[in-house]
């Protein structure tokens, strides 16, 4: 009883170091990818932006030089006017204005985009109480959307569980139908859900390919920079189905990409864990070589890693191996 206590005590703080030496080199590796990120964005975007407001400026000095009775103060008052007028949704039309974005169908939209957390950040409200009702419909319908969004994950994989078992029936397939049956899920997520809908926003928007797949992931993975928005464009008629449409695509769309994000997480701790098991493995190896036999936590160690061993166990070296939690 007390060599087993032991071996727990020794279990216990090598994972607590295992967990206090993680979360630094985790830490540091955050930080390194954030910084190799604003790099390159720097790198790529940063001579784009000068020029823009090189060209901003040109303009300015050229409109004011050509018409002398416009004076800078006016112009730039109406300027920002204009961007004013922008941002809750009202554009010039000739001698007219277009409005719309509040409308039904554009406050539908809205109010998905509130809930699943996207925040495209081109409308919102503009009242005092419409700014308080979003802060208590966010509050609510967060949760909300979550356990919607989890409920959705878990029927998308039990219906690819479900297919698995009728292949495995049917053909007698063991592992080659999981795989097949996720590989197919991933392709027809990958099709309904990123591939397929630029083609959509190319017709209803203008956009390219590049730009629409652009806004798929941006949307779908919950960023949402704001920069492409669908229904935004005064030039352009939409038809009444189309932003109920799209809300219904984002919800569908950001379940099913849930789940692909929690495969890579779960893939990438089972690598982790297989990285560890290797590495008791080899210390264990090295303390044999140098006769330190005296402990028998490493042997039990060594055994949990080694999820194929058949061997019977007695009952004082009975352990359980858990697999993780596959998403798809």
């Amino acid at each position: 009883m007390v060599a087993a206590r032991r071996q727990q005590q020794q279990q216990q703080q090598r994972r607590q170091q295992q967990r206090r030496w993680g979360v630094p080199v985790l830490l540091v590796v955050y930080v390194g990818y954030v910084g190799l990120g604003a790099g390159v964005l720097q790198a790529l975007e940063r001579p784009a932006e000068v020029q823009a407001a090189q060209h901003l400026l040109r303009q300015h000095w050229e409109l004011l030089a050509n018409h002398t009775c416009l004076q800078g103060p006016a112009l730039q008052r109406l300027i920002e006017g204009i961007i004013q007028a922008y941002k809750s949704g009202i554009t010039l039309q000739g001698n007219t204005t277009s409005l719309g974005r509040w409308d039904f169908s554009g406050s539908f939209f809205f109010s998905i985009s509130a809930i699943t957390t996207i925040g495209y950040g081109n409308l919102s409200p503009s009242t005092v109480a419409g700014r308080i009702f979003c802060i208590l419909f966010a509050l609510f319908g967060i949760p909300l959307n979550l356990v919607l969004l989890n409920e959705i994950g878990q029927l998308m994989l039990l219906g690819v569980q479900q297919c698995a078992r009728r292949l495995e029936e049917v053909f007698h397939w063991q592992k080659k139908a999981s795989l097949l049956i996720k590989t197919c899920a991933l392709v027809t997520g990958l099709l309904l859900f990123l591939l397929l809908p630029p083609l959509l926003f190319s017709d209803k928007e203008g956009w390219s390919y590049e730009e629409g797949f652009y806004y798929s992931f941006i949307t779908l993975s919950t960023i949402g920079f704001g920069d492409y928005v669908i229904g935004m464009n005064p030039d352009r008629t939409y038809p009444g189905w189309y932003k109920n449409v799209i809300s219904l695509w984002i919800l569908f769309g950001m379940a099913w990409l849930a789940l692909v994000i929690k495969f890579c997480i779960n893939f990438l701790e089972s690598s982790s864990d297989f990285c560890q098991c290797n590495k008791k493995s080899t210390e264990m190896a090295e303390d044999l070589m140098d006769g330190n036999k005296n402990s028998m936590t490493g042997l039990h160690d060594v055994d949990i890693c080694n999820d194929k061993d058949t061997k019977p166990k007695r009952p004082d070296e009975s352990h359980t191996y858990t697999a993780p939690t596959e998403a798809l």
